[in-house]
């Protein structure tokens, strides 16, 4: 047991060595291949449907608590496969950015496919349990929101990433998906306005995943592989990540004038000295090496660093808002 490895690869994508990787607890490779630390990405998605179920006074903390567990493992499903196909593809090969910035278990030598295959059963196999369950409790309209969910696991990285949707399928999934799912699940009743309260976060996951496909511009071109920014153009996605930050602030101040949030949610405009610093590297050409203080070992994650970055910030500030607003409004109104 190393809980410090695993402090660690919540933390970030560590790189490591195969005589590294032989020493580790099953837990630690297991955080590791799943590359775990954009797992915060797909929690605050759930908190926020839980706290807005809260909120209307219906949240119930263990299908909260289920919901959001089921969540994550379906996210590091994804992961696991989106490793295998890029694999046998040869999209890794060739020192490939995704094998540059992190361990990519098949590439690395540091699992097997049957390996890495265990891996993603069980780990596929314990996220259906936990939503066949819920679709028990919850029938027809939790049904639609599992398979869809599986759709997305299973064929984001083929086709939809190749074909320029992969980038519009993270925008539905940890926005209607996760959000509006999470509300319902919780609730049991479907809120369009909790819908609407999803996407300031959803369009910062979106930037996250422009920012990595801006990073690997080049590499994907030459492979073929058709996403978002090398249809756009590497200069024009710069500016649509910016573009979606904005939409960010503007959708929050939006849901505040409209009434469905209280001013208090406006504490997201504190995460505004981060989003500065991040338009200042977004209209700028990415640099060839780190600059000074940027840490070694994020090199080489650039655009998607820094929208990781501001998401983090972003996120934590307006989860911070809506637990406000909800205590508030359950104790003190």
């Amino acid at each position: 047991m190393n809980v410090s490895m695993w402090i660690k690869a919540l933390r970030v994508i560590p790189k490591i060595s195969k005589e590294e990787w032989e020493k580790l607890d099953v837990i630690s490779r297991w955080l590791i291949a799943t590359r775990s630390a954009v797992f915060i990405m797909t929690f605050l998605s759930a908190a926020i449907g839980g706290i807005l179920a809260f909120k209307a006074g219906k949240f119930n903390f263990w299908l909260w608590l289920l919901t959001t567990i089921g969540l994550i493992l379906a996210h590091a499903t994804n992961n696991l496969v989106n490793d295998l196909t890029d694999y046998i593809k040869g999209v890794d090969h060739d020192n490939y950015f995704r094998a540059k910035y992190g361990p990519q278990p098949l590439e690395h030598g540091l699992m097997t496919k049957k390996q890495l295959i265990t891996y993603i059963v069980v780990t596929g196999l314990i996220a259906l349990a936990i939503g066949l369950y819920l679709v028990y409790l919850r029938g027809t309209l939790a049904l639609i929101l599992l398979l869809l969910g599986a759709l997305f696991v299973l064929f984001y990285t083929y086709p939809l990433k190749y074909i320029g949707l992969g980038e519009l399928a993270v925008l539905l999934v940890w926005g209607p998906l996760m959000v509006g799912g999470t509300y319902y699940i919780v609730t049991g009743e479907w809120d369009w306005n909790v819908v609407i309260a999803g996407l300031p976060y959803a369009l910062g996951v979106t930037a996250v995943l422009f920012g990595k496909h801006i990073d690997k511009y080049e590499d994907d071109k030459r492979r073929g592989i058709r996403t978002l920014p090398v249809i756009l153009g590497e200069k024009n996605a710069r500016m649509v990540v910016l573009g979606m930050l904005i939409l960010q602030y503007l959708s929050v101040i939006y849901l505040v004038l409209t009434g469905f949030f209280t001013p208090f949610m406006l504490i997201v405009l504190l995460a505004l000295p981060v989003f500065l610093k991040v338009w200042k590297a977004y209209t700028s050409p990415r640099p060839d090496s780190p600059p000074e203080g940027y840490p070694p070992e994020a090199w080489p994650l650039w655009y998607v660093a820094l929208a990781f970055w501001h998401n983090r910030r972003f996120g934590s500030l307006y989860l911070l808002g809506l637990i406000i607003e909800a205590l508030l409004q359950r104790y003190f109104v």
